[in-house]
């Protein structure tokens, strides 16, 4: 069984899916580009070689809210998972971006395109099977390095199974930071239950939901400027 997940939601804020997006006047759209350009002016620039691996599943069609009467959200988990990705390769040219279903989904994107628009490539894959392990068997087998991955998912990791003690993904991520000993590892789990597919030690941190103080956080941990345990110490120092 996976490890429970000890973190606390951070509340996601986007207003449009992509879906949506898709079908708005030409005028419009160019608007709302602008200003998610301005929008990701946080999304740091991170220092190393990162790889972002985007959950475009089918299980990521689901609303991020659920399915609730009256307070449905037309934003996707995917939507979710199509920006984060779009805007750390923004501010980050040399990033890789991995998307994964099954398996990892060939995908060249543009680090000079807009934001909305590689974000919207990558929400219209869409389907298959979730396997969350495959990006990390994929750098596995062509013994890639980098020094920060970022998981965008839903953690409906079915296709893999766990091998002995953890999840798959757990085991190939033990053996990557063989070879790459200072990566870390951040897992962005979009709906957050009580379990995870990586549990939080010095080198993975778990954050569940989303806002744009995720970047801050990812940035931060992976500079070492804060460890996984870091929320849980401070609300120790809150009761006491």
């Amino acid at each position: 069984m996976p490890p429970r997940l000890s973190r606390i939601p951070i509340q996601f804020e986007l207003k449009i899916g992509f879906d949506v997006f898709a079908s708005v006047p030409a005028e419009i759209k160019g608007a709302l580009q602008d200003a998610m350009e301005a929008a990701i002016a946080n999304v740091p620039t991170i220092e190393g070689t990162v790889v972002v691996c985007p959950d475009v599943s089918g299980s990521m069609s689901s609303p991020v809210t659920g399915h609730r009467a009256g307070s449905t959200t037309s934003v996707r988990c995917i939507d979710v998972a199509a920006l984060v990705a779009a805007a750390v390769l923004r501010k980050n040219p040399s990033a890789a971006v991995l998307p994964f279903e099954q398996a990892v989904v060939p995908l060249q994107l543009n680090s000079r395109d807009s934001v909305m628009t590689n974000a919207e490539r990558l929400a219209a894959i869409g389907g298959g099977g979730t396997n969350c392990s495959a990006p990390v068997v994929l750098l596995n087998s062509a013994k890639g390095k980098a020094d920060l991955v970022i998981f965008v998912s839903d953690n409906e990791s079915w296709v893999d199974q766990g091998r002995g003690r953890g999840t798959a993904l757990l085991a190939e991520w033990s053996q990557f930071r063989r070879r790459n000993p200072s990566a870390r590892l951040v897992c962005i789990d979009i709906q957050p239950n009580q379990t995870t597919q990586a549990a939080e030690r010095e080198d993975i941190l778990n954050i569940g939901g989303f806002s744009d103080q995720v970047f801050e956080v990812i940035s931060a941990f992976a500079s070492g400027k804060i460890q996984p345990n870091h929320w849980i110490g401070r609300l120790e120092q809150v009761k006491a």
